[in-house]
């Protein structure tokens, strides 16, 4: 795949970039030359091989799913200057 002058005159125009004729002539070979890479990595042959999220085997951390910081209501509102059943309370504001 390679890309020209219009696609990436159009690309930018999508992304909201203001890009000069000198600029999207050099950013055409920038690009094929990315595109290019990457057709490269097509040729390499991963069957059998699993994703991966790293290099090093590592396992995901987890804890359990409980909580911990509950029943602080009083003291969540201890500091409000107006409180109704451990809710803030709030003027009323009518325009």
């Amino acid at each position: 795949m390679s890309v020209d002058l219009a696609t990436v005159k159009r690309v930018a125009r999508l992304a909201r970039l203001a890009v000069s004729e000198e600029d999207a002539a050099r950013m055409t070979g920038e690009l094929n030359g990315i595109l290019g890479f990457v057709e490269q990595l097509d040729e390499v042959d991963v069957t059998g091989i699993e994703p991966m999220t790293s290099v090093t085997p590592m396992a995901m951390k987890k804890r359990a799913d409980v909580v911990t910081d509950g029943n602080k209501a009083d003291a969540i509102v201890a500091n409000a200057p107006a409180t109704d059943r451990n809710f803030f309370q709030v003027p009323k504001v009518v325009e």
